[in-house]
């Protein structure tokens, strides 16, 4: 019978006092000249706040509670005089867990939080002003997928193409726009130049438009040759290399499950930090990592 997960977090919110809010980290004078913080005072002002603040409880029966994550948005609180914000409890005091793992939005799910807020009848000028851009931008994240198939689009939604490299792929035919998303991710290169360089190396017949199409002229006919081939020998690695990863990966999960338990015995830690201090500071660094990352076991 497999343990029962503990959740992490009260499940419903809970509105407090921003004078209940105690910051973890002093924001400095030059913080709220920076253009974040500018972006996120607008999209308060226009729109609320969106995320709410993580908390945990600072003293059992104090009223106090320190922030893990939203300094910012506390700070942009209190300069539009409000009294109060939604918060989440936390019931452990970990703040690492949260927006430290969590990348910026990539330019496709931007373009998806555009056309949603625009489907709940916000309109494109109150957006704008809540990003503090100009309308003419928001009408360009709202159409940056059209002309790409939604395969295509399913492969590359939760990775980090810039918004330039998706207009090389409205220029090829859908089945080389699925061959292109997944190529970019077998390189692990979402760059611009690199999109740029697939529709070089597209074939005419896979081009929308081969007569009137302008395709960079990057490569060399041997040049593109060459390319290709190489990518069809990236592509089988990658397959071996999926083949092998979640065995890997569990024999990762079961190699730190067993570390963290080991250095939990006072008695093994005792031994290594006499006669093998050195030792014992990388053991805890791999223990504390989490399996996938840089410096993981």
């Amino acid at each position: 019978m497999p343990a029962k997960v503990r959740i992490a977090f009260e499940e419903e919110l809970r509105m407090l006092k921003l004078d209940q809010l105690l910051p973890t980290r002093q924001i400095r004078s030059t913080t709220k000249k920076s253009v974040k913080y500018g972006q996120i005072l607008s999209s308060v002002r226009e729109v609320d706040v969106i995320e709410p603040v993580v908390v945990f409880p600072a003293k059992k029966g104090s009223g106090e509670y320190l922030i893990l994550d939203g300094h910012l948005r506390v700070e942009v609180l209190k300069d539009l005089r409000r009294d109060e914000t939604a918060c989440i409890i936390a019931r452990d005091d970990e703040s690492y867990t949260y927006n430290t793992h969590v990348n910026a939005v990539s330019a496709i799910q931007g373009h998806f939080m555009i056309v949603k807020a625009l489907e709940q009848g916000v309109s494109e000028k109150r957006i704008a002003a809540a990003l503090q851009v100009n309308v003419a931008r928001i009408r360009r994240q709202r159409d940056l997928l059209n002309g790409i198939c939604a395969e295509a689009v399913t492969l590359l939604k939760n990775r980090p193409v810039p918004a330039a490299a998706l207009h090389y792929f409205k220029r090829v035919r859908a089945i080389r726009q699925i061959e292109m998303a997944e190529l970019m991710i077998a390189a692990c290169n979402y760059s611009s130049p690199y999109a740029r360089a697939l529709l070089a190396a597209t074939p005419s017949d896979q081009l929308l438009s081969p007569e009137t199409e302008k395709v960079p002229k990057l490569l060399k006919s041997e040049d593109a040759a060459r390319m290709d081939s190489e990518i069809k020998h990236l592509k089988r690695e990658l397959r071996l290399i999926e083949e092998s990863y979640g065995r890997n990966m569990l024999n990762l999960v079961l190699a730190r499950g067993y570390l963290t338990k080991l250095l939990k015995n006072n008695r093994v830690r005792r031994y290594l930090s006499t006669h093998h201090a050195e030792l014992l500071v990388e053991l805890e660094k791999s223990a504390a990592a989490h399996p996938g990352q840089d410096g993981a076991v």
